[in-house]
């Protein structure tokens, strides 16, 4: 047996001996693990005082300040709580700019003099840290000489115990931000666009003649895909170490064309990993509903039910987090690359998005009244032109060098940003638009213009899937997020530009009431006005079409294809004003933010060609050399002059790619990080090319990578 099939065999062989935890009984309420490690409303009602649990409640309901006297007891049961769950830490969990989370950890415990230790925790140390920010990305709002930032506790989303074989850590979400008070992380704009959306949404519902609301959420919930591979795989492929894809592999003579993993019987081993991803999650109250085999093979996804935006973010900071860190528990690394296999679906992160009122109505679910249906139309008008006009921001959004790689292929949207309002639901506009409908057509908008309006189609059909932005009911999809994207800058905008929408609307609303129009009348025409202005970025066809290309140009749709295209929307004077107005990100903060995608584009980009560069030279070249001397050795001519050929062409590729990667720049460069996008990436293409025909014809046991058909099939 060749040492490569030796390697399939044992990367194949896998037992739940050593990680099983059984099946309990679910009716016992003792087994239910949900939320246990999570200081929820319900534990701080049990280990607070109850005139201090009172006063945190409407604290948080006010969005006050806390007073050092109710945070010392917020504190104090908060540390007797993690002593219980076995915690001697507590770390500030935030997100900065990485697009990851970060922690410090800090003990409870401090020497008392004799001997002994004591575990102490203060209101003051719960509401704010110092971590040294010197080494996080700022795009320039601290000089690299001002270490200091802090951390503040943001007590909308509760504290949780993260566990550990050796112990626990009690983690308390919080913001980060420099010394001069600006936002170095993704959860600060987060709230203050949810207060954006809140106020001008709560507005707007005057207007409509809703006084009863007080405040509008804005929720989410997050579909993530991912891969799974075998660790042995993983760790003999460099790429995938470094850079989270492969940089090399040929096409697998199986794909997923026979579509037979979607949705298919979920392999042991992988279902086994599921449970376990699912019960630790279940313990940090993240409410997973969903678990099936996505598209490819390797491929999987994973769905919690909707939360407010800011607990989803942060929870799925957490799925993306134990994901990661419960693979190598059974023998499995997961890949969270938009990308991670050429020629095979990459992974995304659908983004359902919804308003909410504080009394539980939906503004975006069609009703069953005529008053509710006013409503909804309102609110989903100022979502069409919202993503219309800011489309070219929205699509920044979603950009990172992973994405150039699936944006427009056929497992995901086009770099195009495009709204499915489905077939009834967008013949409703289109008839109010032209005034007319037919009242005996199933599903027809009747009594156009006038006060009386029957209820609307709650669902318009099928989702289309090639759709970057798709109305499915009660909520907008966006699907075009990459799978290791947070969900902070996207949800940010998302609130900011519908806010602003939202606005508006509600002004010219106002006008067309004060003139006497009823209200019924006055949100059709409104509405006639505005869709008719923002229908061009409708579009309920074939994404993947080359047809649509060119009818999106006619449009005047904007075709952002590769990150460096898309991110400069970040800090266009339309933009930065927009975040001003809203007091979301100021100018600094927006520019920061720009540098900040940019360099880490740029500098992955840099790292990927470097890693194929060494992998080239190192690995593949000199396993075609070996083989083009057996084959000289045994005196076979043709396949020797072929190999030989290819392996010239793959020599004088890595010199090229080389040569390129010598070019020394800042990688927050525009014109810098567009040649490593136009000269690097596809000198990288070109090698790779060689490479993969290499690896049809080299000798199995010399090719030193394992293929994409072990990586992908051996579960």
């Amino acid at each position: 047996m060749t040492q490569s099939r030796q390697r399939n065999v044992s990367a194949a062989r896998w037992t739940a001996d050593d990680v099983a935890f059984g099946a309990d009984d679910l009716t016992r309420p003792q087994n239910v693990v949900f939320g246990t490690n999570v200081f929820s409303p319900a534990v701080q009602r049990q280990r607070l005082p109850k005139d201090v649990y009172k006063r945190l409640q409407r604290t948080l309901e006010r969005g006050e300040a806390l007073d050092v006297s109710l945070a010392d007891a917020v504190a104090s049961a908060m540390k007797d709580w993690a002593l219980e769950k076995g915690a001697t830490h507590y770390t500030h969990w935030f997100q900065p700019l990485t697009g990851r989370t970060a922690e410090k950890h800090d003990s409870f415990f401090r020497p008392t003099g004799d001997g002994n230790a004591l575990a102490e925790f203060s209101g003051k140390e719960l509401i704010q840290g110092e971590p040294d920010a010197s080494s996080f990305p700022s795009g320039g709002i601290r000089a690299t000489n001002e270490a200091r930032g802090y951390t503040a506790w943001d007590p909308t989303s509760p504290a949780f115990i993260l566990e550990n074989p050796n112990g626990a850590l009690l983690c308390i979400p919080t913001a980060f931000t420099s010394w001069t008070g600006e936002a170095l992380d993704s959860k600060i704009p987060l709230l203050r666009s949810m207060d954006a959306l809140s106020k001008s949404a709560i507005a707007a519902l005057r207007v409509l003649g809703d006084d009863a609301p007080q405040r509008v959420f804005t929720s989410i919930g997050p579909e993530q895909e991912y891969f799974l591979v075998d660790e042995q795989y993983y760790y003999e492929r460099p790429d995938l170490r470094t850079t989270g894809r492969t940089l090399f592999g040929a096409k697998p003579p199986k794909g997923h064309e026979l579509d037979d993993h979607y949705f298919g019987a979920i392999p042991e081993r992988v279902l086994a990993y599921m449970l376990d991803v699912e019960r630790e999650l279940a313990k940090l109250g993240v409410p997973i509903v969903t678990r099936h085999n996505e598209v490819a093979p390797g491929q999987y996804e994973i769905a919690p039910l909707y939360e407010g935006s800011n607990m989803a973010a942060d929870h799925q900071h957490l799925v993306m987090q134990v994901l990661e860190s419960t693979a190598p528990h059974y023998g499995l690394v997961c890949l969270l690359h938009e990308k991670p296999f050429a020629n095979v679906n990459g992974s995304g992160k659908h983004n359902n998005w919804s308003m909410t009122t504080d009394l539980g109505g939906n503004l975006i679910d069609p009703g069953d009244t005529p008053y509710s249906n006013l409503i909804f139309l309102f609110f989903t008008t100022a979502v069409v032109r919202a993503v219309d006009k800011y489309a070219g921001l929205l699509r920044a959004t979603v950009a990172n060098i992973g994405q150039d790689h699936r944006l427009g292929a056929n497992e995901a949207p086009p770099a195009i940003i495009s709204i499915f309002l489905g077939s009834e639901l967008e013949g409703v506009f289109d008839a109010i638009v032209q005034g007319d409908g037919d009242p005996s057509a199933p599903g027809s908008f009747l009594g156009l213009g006038t006060p009386v309006l029957p209820p609307l189609p709650r669902h318009g059909g099928d989702r289309n899937r090639t759709s970057p932005f798709a109305f499915t009911g009660n909520k907008f999809e966006f699907r075009a997020l990459g799978s290791s994207q947070s969900l902070g800058l996207t949800n940010t905008v998302l609130n900011t530009i519908a806010a602003e929408s939202i606005d508006y609307l509600a002004g010219l609303l106002s006008e067309k009431l004060e003139s006497g129009t009823e209200l019924a009348a006055a949100v059709t025409e409104l509405v006639r006005e505005e869709y008719a202005k923002h229908s061009r970025v409708v579009f309920g066809g074939d994404g993947y079409s080359e047809e649509w290309q060119e009818e999106a140009a006619k449009r005047g749709l904007l075709n952002l294809r590769t990150t460096p295209d898309a991110l400069p929307q970040i800090v266009t004077p339309e933009a930065i004003a927009l975040f001003e107005k809203y007091n979301v990100l100021n100018e600094r903060e927006t520019e920061a933010r720009y540098e900040i995608l940019l360099e880490q584009y740029g500098v992955k980009v840099n790292i990927e060609a470097e890693t194929a560069a060494t992998m080239a030279r190192t690995l593949i070249f000199p396993a075609a050399t070996q083989h083009l001397t057996e084959l000289q050795v045994a005196g076979l001519d043709g396949p020797a002059a072929e190999t030989k050929a290819l392996t010239e062409e793959l020599y004088a590729k890595i010199l090229k790619l080389e040569e390129l990667n010598a070019k020394e720049g800042e990688f927050t460069d525009p014109e810098f990080v567009t040649y490593l996008r136009d000269e690097v990436l596809v000198a990288m293409d070109e090698l790779r090319v060689v490479a993969d025909k290499l690896e049809k014809i080299v000798s199995d046991k010399i090719w030193p990578l394992p293929q994409y058909q072990e990586m992908l099939f051996i579960k």
